[in-house]
């Protein structure tokens, strides 16, 4: 007869899971014998804490389109590991949070320290996990954990992609499951099958009328283009026409920043040339964009304005067309199935070389990868000294991972990204300390291609632990630690009236060889390209400890 245990474990082989991220306790650690059997097709990922093993869990989801699978004992799944979970339910990124009551035998309505059944003195962790997920079940019978577990994955990898949580009451766990007529269980394939659906021909259709008749459209590309079929679709379909394609933050590496269509990423950390270029057009098409006021200037009417220009919205989610602002036109469906059918309609070639002269006269008029002229102390580099940088070293075998704050906002609103699909940043809750189990998840997709992570100093000492996961692991990740010596942003905003913003030093090149890694510390810039160029040969992940002025702003590289 076989337990409840055994019983999930083979459910998540049955639902194609090929990692597990964890830091167990309690009824996670009773099922961990269970994937010992089955490790050479099931890898249990230990980390430090449950916050990076729930960022891990995140990013595996998002670049690979199957759910990652986030395991934690109820209250630390549901408090620290929530970091991970909320950036997926944001960010749309399928994920499986398989947690537990966190309660022993017949003690769960006695106030036992760490109970989770949302009894008198207890928390309640079903409630929290309801809050940020697209599904969760609650199992109190051995059936019922196979069977919520097949409903997890179910809902994490249909449309709209999130978050989906199992609870399981951790005295089941280890419990037989014991015959019983009336239950009867189903393997998994035949609830996860799903054909989806096409989009509309005679939508389609109008679209690229639509687009045919506009003088100066713009394609607005979101995190729904973030595949490689829809953004090979998009380089096509916007240089058939000379399409401009502005980005959100999330679609930023859509496309590659050097064509002639790209006008940048939109925002007030955003570049200017797409902001101009967005307000000046006359038909806008969101693209697997939500139109969120984040990246629109807080719904500033000099980029959209609903009558002035007309707005056709593409989404896989038909709630999210019509959403932010009123359209004239709706459709749903995968952009790119929309982008293929679009491939073969007439979208008004014959204006193309006009469209293609007003994005050039965009572009140099509003500086388009111009970086402004910046300045840094003695023995610091400027933010824009480490874009420089990154614009010379990155190839098409990297991949770029950004945390928060002003480093990010530099190398977004500056960097021209040659290589789409190459940026990987956060862009559901946006949080500190992101970046580096980001990163380290990562290079387990694509072991195959050399990840670099940028990352602020106050990001980096929040996970920092990740290095010692990247080197259990053999994840020989590079990081290139921003470091001034505080929260930049924070400090801009203030305007000299600085207070909790300041940090005491710390040398993350010496901790980092605390944990096994390579440490360097760098001050020039020439430096920073060697110690790229020296990481990429490394066995071992590579912490680059960069001095960065502690006076570099952001401003100079956003939009206000």
């Amino acid at each position: 007869m076989t337990t409840t245990k055994n019983a999930l474990v083979r459910t998540l082989l049955e639902c194609d899971a090929t990692h597990a991220f964890t830091l167990p306790g309690l009824g996670i650690t009773w099922m961990l014998d269970e994937f010992h059997g089955v490790r050479d097709r099931l890898r249990v990922v230990l980390t430090r804490s449950e916050q990076i093993a729930s960022v891990m869990a995140q990013v595996y989801g998002r670049l690979t389109g199957r759910p990652g699978v986030f395991m934690g004992q109820g209250p630390f799944a549901a408090s620290t590991g929530a970091f991970g979970i909320l950036e997926a339910h944001f960010a749309g990124s399928p994920m499986v949070v398989l947690t537990d009551t966190s309660c022993y035998d017949g003690f769960g309505m006695y106030g036992v320290y760490q109970t989770m059944t949302g009894d008198y003195g207890a928390a309640d962790v079903r409630t929290v996990m309801g809050t940020m997920t697209k599904y969760t079940g609650y199992a109190t019978e051995p059936h019922e954990a196979v069977y919520g577990l097949q409903m997890a994955f179910k809902h994490a990898q249909l449309p709209r992609m999130g978050p989906a949580a199992l609870v399981l009451k951790s005295p089941i766990i280890r419990r037989e499951m014991q015959d019983d007529p009336r239950v009867h269980l189903h393997p998994s394939e035949g609830y996860l099958r799903h054909t989806p659906a096409r989009p509309d021909a005679n939508g389609v259709a109008h679209l690229a009328q639509m687009i045919a008749e506009a003088r100066n459209p713009v394609i607005l590309a979101g995190q729904g283009v973030q595949t490689d079929r829809a953004r090979a679709l998009l380089a096509l379909v916007a240089q058939k026409a000379g399409l401009a394609v502005a980005t959100s933050y999330n679609g930023k590496g859509v496309i590659d920043e050097t064509l002639p269509v790209a006008v940048g990423m939109l925002g007030t950390w955003g570049s200017r040339s797409a902001n101009r270029m967005l307000g000046g057009a006359d038909l806008v098409v969101a693209l697997g964009a939500s139109l969120g006021p984040d990246y629109l200037r807080f719904r500033d009417k000099g980029l959209i304005e609903p009558g002035r220009q007309r707005i056709a919205h593409v989404d896989i989610d038909a709630r999210h067309a019509g959403w932010v602002y009123p359209v004239d036109h709706a459709l749903t469906g995968d952009a790119a199935d929309v982008l293929e059918m679009l491939a073969d309609k007439c979208l008004g070639e014959e204006n193309k070389q006009a469209r293609l002269g007003k994005i050039a006269q965009n572009n140099q008029e509003h500086g388009f990868g111009v970086m402004p002229p910046t300045e840094a102390a003695s023995g610091t580099l400027h933010y824009a000294d480490m874009v420089r940088v990154l614009d010379r070293v990155l190839t098409p075998q990297d991949m770029l991972v950004l945390d928060a704050g002003n480093s990010r906002i530099w190398v977004t609103s500056m960097l021209r990204l040659r290589t789409p699909g190459q940026l990987v940043v956060p862009g559901g809750i946006g949080g500190m300390g992101w970046g580096l189990p980001a990163a380290a998840a990562t290079k387990l997709v694509h072991p195959e291609r050399n990840t670099i992570c940028v990352i602020g100093d106050g990001g980096a000492a929040m996970t920092l632990s990740t290095l010692a996961t990247c080197v259990q692991e053999h994840l020989p990740i590079t990081v290139v630690v921003a470091n001034n010596q505080g929260l930049g942003m924070v400090r801009d905003n203030m305007k000299g009236r600085r207070i909790a913003v300041d940090f005491s030093p710390m040398d993350f090149a010496q901790i980092a060889r605390g944990m096994g890694c390579i440490g360097v510390r760098v001050d020039k810039a020439d430096a920073l390209e060697d110690a790229i160029a020296a990481a990429r040969s490394a066995d071992l992940p590579t912490v680059i400890d960069l001095a960065i002025d502690p006076a570099a702003s952001h401003i100079a590289a956003s939009d206000y």
